[in-house]
């Protein structure tokens, strides 16, 4: 799906802001229109509230003088935001465009960690967005189905965004009397006491979900 220039979308973002009496644009206002440029939506949807917040975030620590990931976030946009209740817990969304995911990756811990302390007690997971290719490729004009863009492959990815910046050490399959399948992941057991990790086990669990309607369950590997 096509996009529209972000120049656009800008222009016409600051042509429905309301307007100072001299005709000048609200320092307010000014902040806002700096924070969503850091939203790219499809078809120049109007961005969420949720997702209005996340971008003034994620602008606030590209600006702030203390820190140590403004450069590598200058290029960095979001694409959508969501919350997801989690038992006693909401966990916030952050879906990111492809092209900007190998930023993401590098500053992803410490970015995390920004994130949950402006976003009180929410646990924050970042998704990079990818297209499934279904069978009916050829008739969108191409003749191979790149092996990233198949179902299986997309959804081997989600799980590995989830996680992020801990990495799957192992997965296996059970298959329960009843023909369900549930999916054990395993993590790398030297990330047990980072980042509140194995706090967020149901949280990886409902996310994966809520994204791909599979059942799966993380667990720490044996060190």
């Amino acid at each position: 799906s096509s996009l529209l220039p972000l120049r656009l979308q800008l222009a016409r973002a600051f042509a429905r802001q309301p307007k100072a009496a001299n005709g000048t644009v609200s320092t307010t206002t000014t902040i806002m229109l700096n924070a969503r440029k850091k939203i790219l939506k499809e078809k120049g949807a109007a961005p969420t509230p949720l997702e209005e917040e996340v971008a003034k975030t994620l602008f606030d620590i590209e600006v702030s003088p203390s820190s140590d990931i403004k450069a590598d976030l200058r290029d960095v946009v979001l694409c959508g935001a969501q919350d997801l209740e989690v038992k006693n817990r909401t966990a916030l969304i952050v879906h990111f465009p492809f092209r900007v995911w190998k930023t993401v990756q590098k500053i992803q811990g410490r970015l995390i960690r920004e994130l949950e302390k402006k976003f009180n007690k929410k646990h924050v997971i970042f998704v990079a967005q990818r297209t499934i290719l279904d069978k009916n490729f050829r008739r969108k004009g191409l003749k191979i189905r790149p092996r990233s863009r198949t179902l299986t492959s997309v959804h081997e990815s989600i799980l590995e965004d989830i996680v992020g910046p801990t990495e799957i050490f192992g997965k296996r399959t059970r298959i329960s009397v009843d023909g369900t399948k549930i999916m054990k992941i395993y993590l790398d057991p030297k990330d047990k006491d980072k980042n509140d990790v194995e706090a967020k086990m149901s949280t990886f669990s409902a996310v994966y979900k809520k994204l791909t309607n599979k059942e799966a369950v993380f667990i720490f590997a044996e060190a």
